[in-house]
């Protein structure tokens, strides 16, 4: 418990002392859904129709940046096999960066939902329930994205590798987030709210469970 701790800590403060970098981050994202605004046009029943999906793409794009560069200071000082080398367990040190990584995606999520009300008009009164599916849709991201974020952190091409492996995975996990964040914006009159949340929490755990078990693998061979 005291290692992941230290990983998660560790990795907290190097998110803080690259904090400017999440700002580029931000302003990707918010750019992407500027972007997804003028496909509609003007539209405003169509714009908060969409504005769901277009968030959940708009997060999901900007994370590929995020979750390529969470090794990029292991890779750039060598440290990954000093990490390796301490009396830590690797699951330990996986938890840790996923964690951090949920964190800062959570933060990004949160940070584009008054981007989507302005540009979509898509104001809602149930921020508990849209927190909710923002903590749930991240987490199902960020453990994925995080092992194939260290599996692809050796290769040259990884800002395409990285996409590439976690699109496919993720998909399950956006449709589920879409969907609950589409309910929670216009309405949820037949009350499926709960089996979508239980389904992106159902996809967390099998992430985080397969994430935890594989990290060892990928990063000692």
């Amino acid at each position: 418990m005291n290692a992941l701790f230290a990983a998660f800590r560790k990795d907290l403060l190097l998110q803080w002392r690259g904090r400017t970098q999440m700002v580029a981050i931000f302003a990707f994202g918010a750019a992407a859904l500027l972007l997804f605004s003028f496909a509609i046009g003007p539209d405003s029943s169509a714009l908060r129709e969409h504005a769901a999906g277009f968030l959940w793409l708009g997060l999901l794009l900007a994370s590929t940046l995020s979750l390529a560069e969470s090794f990029e200071c292991e890779m750039e000082e060598q440290a990954l096999e000093g990490l390796l080398l301490l009396p830590a367990s690797t699951r330990a040190l996986y938890y840790g960066k996923a964690i951090a990584n949920w964190a800062q995606l959570a933060l990004l999520g949160m940070a584009l939902v008054p981007v989507m009300v302005v540009l979509y008009d898509a104001g809602t009164l149930r921020l508990f329930s849209l927190l909710v599916v923002i903590l749930l849709g991240t987490a199902g991201l960020s453990a994925p994205g995080t092992l194939y974020a260290a599996m692809t952190s050796q290769t040259r091409a990884r800002q395409t590798l990285l996409p590439l492996l976690l699109f496919p995975l993720v998909v399950p996990v956006l449709l589920a987030a879409v969907k609950a964040t589409s309910l929670v914006i216009l309405g949820d009159p037949m009350e499926q709210y709960r089996p979508w949340i239980t389904l992106l929490g159902a996809f967390a755990v099998i992430h985080w469970s397969i994430g935890g078990l594989l990290f060892g693998r990928v990063v000692e061979d």
